[in-house]
Order: C-alpha cells, then structure tokens, then sequence
C-alpha cells in the first residue's frame, strides 16, 4: 500500500506529461525522453560529465561542511562573538551565491577550484547558521552538569556540544544539499566544457530538446537519490533522538 501511494503521483504526472506532449516541439513524450536518457547518459557522458559533476558536488558540500561546523561551535558558544559577528554573517549570508560566480572565476579561474568555491560559497550559509543556533541553545542543565563535573574542552565537545547540537547541525546539512545541486549546476554554465550543467545548456542550444528534458531527468534523479541516503545517514547519525527504531528505519 505504501508503494501505491509512493508512485501514485509521479505514475500521474508522467501521464499527463505523455497527454500534452505532442503539442509542441519543444514538449517531447516521455518515451523519447526515456530513450534519449538511456543513450546519452549511459554512455562516455556518464565518466566525462555525471561523475566529476557529482565529485565536484560532494567536495564543496564536505569542505562546506567542515566550515560551517568548525565556525560555527566557537560562534555558538561565545555571546560575544556571536553579537560581534552577527551583522556580517547576516551580511554575506544574504548576498546570492550566483552573483559571486564572476568574482570567484577572476580570483580562482574557471577551472575545477571555481566550481567547488561556488558550492562551498553557498553551502556553508545554512550549515554555519544551524551550528550556531544549534550550540546557543544547548540545554542549560546539561552544561551545567558537565560544569560541576569537570567535563571541558574535547570531552565536553564531543559528550555535550557537538550531541547537543546534532539536531540542528543536520538540518543545515539537509538544506546544504539542495543548495550544492544548484550552484553545481550553475557553476558549469560558465566558461566550462564539461559537466552536467554545461551538457543541458550544450543541448539547449543545439536544440537537441529530448537529451536536454533528460539532463534534467538527471538531475532530479540525482536530487531524490542523495535526499533518499542523506534522510537514511541523518536518521542512523540522530537514532538517539528519533527514537530506537529509527537506525533500522
């Protein structure tokens, strides 16, 4: 019955996709969506585009990562900090990933370092953020405790705080996750030769319609796969704090 419900929806939309489709050029039926994906990605495209996509992806998500939590447990546990920097967090926090994309090609060229900077440039936002928000609002009777029993530095790092903030921290992953597919996709649209963004845009100007619809099948795709691994990490990582089925969820 869940199955049922699961595809349901997209058994739907994929019916009416196949109703309208052939009402436009530029609209090609789900079947030669389906045929154009099978011989474009499952091909030399899948080593030379999908693959260092994916890695480029997974490098700035990680180096995102690693900031955001390693600047955001002193933020979060210094009041004073955390007022001094507020106002510039804010600040950058706000300026749109896309726009810093010419800045980051003239200081980083336009190469592989550009595109993980530009993932990392947005990526790091929600995860800085989270940890802050996270480790402020730790429970006070639980620092206390570690207080009166001497639990400092790297032990109570990693008893209290970093547990503490768990929650928090992986909601700032999960919204990482869907910004990094984005600014992946953006960041090979400029001055590149390779990758999945610059395929679709390759195909939307050589008006190959069905291989750029499956470009973006593609990704979609790639989106529910991590989604679906990242949903099954979180839960096995907060098992403690969904409860003890969660880890065999």
């Amino acid at each position: 019955m869940r199955a049922v419900r699961l595809l349901a929806l997209p058994a739907l939309l994929v019916l009416l996709w196949w109703a309208v489709s052939g009402s436009s050029f530029y609209l090609p039926s789900p079947l030669r969506v389906g045929q154009a994906f099978a011989e474009t990605w499952f091909s030399e495209r899948l080593t030379d585009d999908v693959l260092p996509s994916v890695g480029r992806l997974l490098m700035g998500y990680a180096a995102a990562g690693l900031l955001g939590v390693g600047l955001g447990v002193p933020i979060g546990s210094s009041p004073r900090l955390r007022a001094t920097l507020e106002p510039v967090l804010e600040f950058f926090r706000a300026i749109p990933p896309p726009v810093l994309v010419p800045l980051i090609m003239l200081l980083a060229g336009i190469d592989t370092p550009m595109k993980v900077l530009v993932i990392v440039s947005g990526c790091l936002w929600p995860i800085l953020l989270n940890t802050v928000e996270g480790v402020r609002a730790l429970d006070e009777v639980l620092a206390d405790t570690c207080r009166m029993y001497g639990v400092r530095g790297l032990a109570r790092l990693r008893r209290l705080v970093l547990p503490g903030a768990a929650p928090q921290i992986m909601t700032g992953l999960r919204q990482a996750l869907s910004i990094g597919i984005i600014l992946m996709v953006i960041s090979e649209m400029f001055a590149s030769s390779s990758g999945l963004g610059f395929t679709i845009v390759l195909f939307q100007r050589q008006f190959q319609i069905a291989e750029m619809w499956s470009g973006i099948l593609l990704l979609g795709l790639l989106g529910l796969g991590l989604s679906a691994l990242f949903r099954r990490v979180e839960r096995r990582v907060l098992s403690w704090y969904y409860g003890s089925g969660a880890a065999r969820a």
